[in-house]
Formats: C-alpha cells, structure tokens, sequence
C-alpha cells in the first residue's frame, strides 16, 4: 500500500512536471517577441529634426559676413546688455545674432546676466542666485555708463519666444551656475531650436552638449589646429560646429583650412580688435574679412556693419 502510494504520488508529479515545462517555453518564446518587439522599436525611433541652423550657417564661398552682437549690445547709452529692449533696438537697425549670457535664479528660472553679481548692470545688490525672479524684478537694468534705464532682467524664455517669432539667432552663452541641459531643456521647451546656437569652450563641454543635443548648432572652439584636430576626430558631426577662432589674429591659412570642413569662423574682435579698428578708422574690419573671417563677435555691431556695408 505504502508503495502504490508512493508511486500515485509520482504520477502526480508528472504532469505537473510536464506543464511547468510547457509554461516555461511559452514564456522564453514571449519573451524573445518582445525583445525582438523592443529591438524593434529601438531601430524605427525617429531621429531629432536638424535645426534649420547647420544648413543655414554652412561656409559656403562668396556668402555674406554675420554680425555677432557681444552680450546682447554693450556701449550702448540707454539700452543696457543682456536686454531684451536692446536687442530689439539693434535688431530694427542692422541684421545681426545675439550673443547673451544665461545665468540661473534661485527659484531656477534661467534669465540674461553676464556677473554672478548685480552691481554692474542693475540698481540691485548681491549675488544674483540669491534671488527668486520675482524678487529680481524689483530692480532696474543699468547701461555701460551707470545710467538707469526701465528695463527689467529678462527671462530667457521670454527671450526664446521674441527670437523666434522675429527669426533672430541666439547664441547662449552658460555661465557656471548653469547646466546645459536645463538650457537645451527650455530650447525645446519653446521649440526654439531653428534659431539657437550653444556655445562650448573645450572639447568636454562641446562633448556633453552634443550628446544632449544632436540637432543643435555648437558654438566650439578651434584657436588652433591643435583644437581643431580634436574637433574633427570627436563624435561631433562637422555640420554641427561653428569654429570659434578665438580673440587673436591667426595664421591666414588657418581659416581656410577650418572653412574646406564646411565649417564657418567667428573671430572674437571684442575688446582689443574693435579698439584696433576704432584706431584705424574700420579699415581692419574689412581686412580681416579678406582673410577668412565669417561671424564677427563685436562690441559694436553698428560700426562694423558700416565698415562692411551689410544693410537690413
């Protein structure tokens, strides 16, 4: 009895046996349909939309130079830098983009301001991260000769929005206390992308925003064949660089090396250039361009379009 027992009990374990088999099977074969499922999904993912920017700023012989407005205007009585209302007052004037600073509040809205401080530029006090906007906004913007104006820091995205209905270029300029990634974030957020350039200044910098950006225009620098040649082995696509060549004259074939990539060059005259070609009455403007210079990042937009004769 006992071993009748013993062998019912067997054949009970059989077919249990059996079907945990089967289960098992029809388990790994769903499992292998949806990771080919996945796999799937994973190659048909569509890739980000190309900013309008890399086939509009691509070199291309005989093209027109671009202005690049240093901070948004500096120099400028009444209308201070990093100022949305300057950058409307130069803009009905002359075609250009804008170089502007975004710095971070303490409530982490992203807005214009080159200082980590407010004394400078504004009537206020302190360092700027110890303010929520709201609170930034109890203080006035100040020009370059300490004069008050109106005008009130601007919030980048309100900046974003204004560039992009009026298709004006930005490039966005991150000081420390800002991430790339809440920068890129907001660009997306307005779907600003067609007329936003992120600037970098080393090859980890350029690295990282390309990777959270693979569809925007960068900003990189390339002072030297040195740095170039990082660039141009680096995963970043060629397309998707603007070579700034730093704030000193280089060699002439430099820029026409940069420029066989496809790529255009930004000379840096801000600072002692423009103050070069004050001296010599805007002749080097026209000098310069001769030697390869495509984007010039000035201090005065207005006498460089007149040297070079570029009209709205």
């Amino acid at each position: 009895m006992k071993l009748l027992n013993r062998f019912r009990g067997k054949q009970a374990i059989k077919p249990l046996y059996f079907l945990l088999i089967i289960i098992s099977f029809i388990s790994c074969k769903n499992n292998k349909q949806e990771a080919t499922v996945v796999n799937e999904t994973e190659v048909t993912t569509p890739t980000l939309k190309p900013s309008a920017l890399i086939s509009a700023f691509k070199y291309t012989p005989d093209q027109d130079v671009i202005i690049s407005v240093h901070r948004g205007g500096k120099g400028l009585k009444n209308y201070p830098e990093n100022c949305l209302e300057t950058l409307k007052y130069i803009n009905d004037s002359i075609p250009a983009i804008y170089e502007i600073d975004v710095a971070q509040t303490r409530d982490n809205v992203l807005v214009l301001m080159h200082d980590n401080t407010l004394e400078r530029t504004t009537t206020g006090t302190d360092r700027l991260n110890k303010y929520t906007f709201e609170e930034l906004q109890a203080f006035n913007l100040q020009d370059d000769y300490g004069n008050e104006t109106t005008f009130k820091i601007p919030a980048l995205k309100d900046v974003l929005v204004w560039a992009k209905q009026n298709n004006v270029v930005l490039t966005l300029d991150k000081k420390r206390s800002v991430s790339f990634d809440a920068i890129v974030a907001l660009v997306k957020q307005v779907e600003a992308e067609d007329v936003s350039i992120i600037i970098t200044y080393d090859m980890d910098q350029a690295t990282e925003a390309h990777k959270l950006a693979p569809n925007l225009l960068l900003s990189v620098s390339a002072r030297n064949q040195k740095e170039l040649d990082w660039l141009l082995h680096s995963n970043i696509p060629t397309q998707n660089m603007l070579a700034f060549t730093g704030t000193k004259l280089s060699p002439n074939d430099f820029y026409k090396t940069v420029q066989s990539y496809g790529i255009k060059t930004i000379l840096g005259t801000l600072g002692n250039l423009d103050k070069q070609a004050e001296a010599k009455g805007e002749v080097p403007y026209t000098i310069w361009k001769d030697k390869g210079i495509d984007v010039f990042a000035t201090d005065r937009p207005f006498e460089v379009a007149k040297a070079l004769n570029i009209k709205k």
